[in-house]
This record gives structure tokens, sequence and C-alpha cells, in this order.
């Protein structure tokens, strides 16, 4: 227990995601620079791509297909949908000009942030917990003793219990307005 989960897991997540900002903001200025500004409107279908197929996980794990490791096939949606995630940000560039590409971009965050939720904190802490429950109780700590030592770790690994409910909604909102914006752009040719 020589670091609190904070620090074990919520600044890992944190810097993935700062990570994935910064690497949009490295190769939109590369972009800018070489004068390539027009490659970023083709990130947005290769992303686009990217992350549907990082959807293969959801087919295996709803049975829906049968071959692949689950294991392997969520580290592939893992990377895949931060990977792709990174294409249509720089896809998205700074652009005032439209609204539901904007929406489409805010859930875009919001769902890798939900994700990546998943992916460092959730596991990973309620392990944590349990290894801490039991070097407490190997130590001859009593139940409330224990309960006290734990508090803030259990109330945060219950909260974060919920996130598929989150996580898979936010996906789909995120989908929804995604292929609005796909629409609107054959629609309305910009």
């Amino acid at each position: 227990m020589k670091h609190s989960l904070l620090f074990k897991y919520i600044l890992p997540f944190m810097q993935w995601y700062v990570l994935m900002i910064l690497i949009t903001i490295g190769i939109d200025y590369l972009l800018h620079r070489l004068q390539l500004v027009w490659v970023g409107r083709y990130l947005g279908y290769v992303g686009t791509f990217i992350v549907l197929l990082s959807f293969i996980y959801s087919l295996r794990k709803r049975n829906r297909m049968e071959s692949g490791s689950p294991k392997k096939l969520l580290m592939l949606h893992e990377y895949l949908a931060w990977g792709g995630s990174i294409l249509l940000l720089v896809h998205a560039g700074i652009h005032f000009n439209a609204i539901l590409p904007w929406i489409a971009i805010v859930m875009l965050l919001i769902t890798v942030a939900s994700g990546l939720v998943g992916k460092f904190i959730l596991k990973r802490a309620a392990n944590t917990l349990n290894a801490n429950k039991q070097a407490l109780m190997n130590a001859g700590l009593g139940q409330e003793a224990i309960d006290k030592k734990l508090f803030f770790d259990s109330v945060m690994v219950e909260a974060m219990d919920e996130w598929r409910s989150v996580h898979i909604p936010l996906a789909f909102i995120l989908g929804f307005f995604s292929l609005l914006h796909i629409i609107t752009i054959f629609m309305f040719g910009k």
C-alpha cells in the first residue's frame, strides 16, 4: 500500500489521454507545417475504419463470432480505438464552422476517456483493493480497521464498477453523431 490508487492507476490513465492529445497536436502541426492540411480530410475515413475495426472485440464478446482470443481482441480494441481516435481528432482539426462535427468530437473524447477508465483503472484498482485487503487481514487487523483504511479506495472501485453502463451508450451516441456527420457531408458535399 505504498501508493494510493490515484497515483497507481488514475495518473497512467491521464498520461495516455494527454498523450493522445499531444500526438494529435503534433500530427496536425506537422501537416500544417508541410502544407499537407488536405491529408486531414482523408484521415477521417481511415480513423473511422480503424475505430470500426476495433469493434471485432465486441462481436467476439457477444458471441457473434467464435474465433480469436477475447483477451487479445480486447487489447486490439483498445489500441485500434485509441489510434483511430487520434486520426479522427487530426481530421477534426480546429474548425468552428459546424456544430455536428464538434458534437461528434466531444463524444469521441468522452468515449475514449470512459474506455481508458476501463483499461487502466477498474480492473487493476479492484485487484489492488483485494490485495491490500488481504495484506491487512494477514497483518492481523480487524474488519473495522480494514474498512476504515480502505474506505476511499472501496468507494472509488464501487463507483467505477458501473463504467460499462456508461461506456457502451457513449459509444452508441458517438456512432450516431458520427453517422449524422458523414451523412451531412455526403448530402451537402463540404
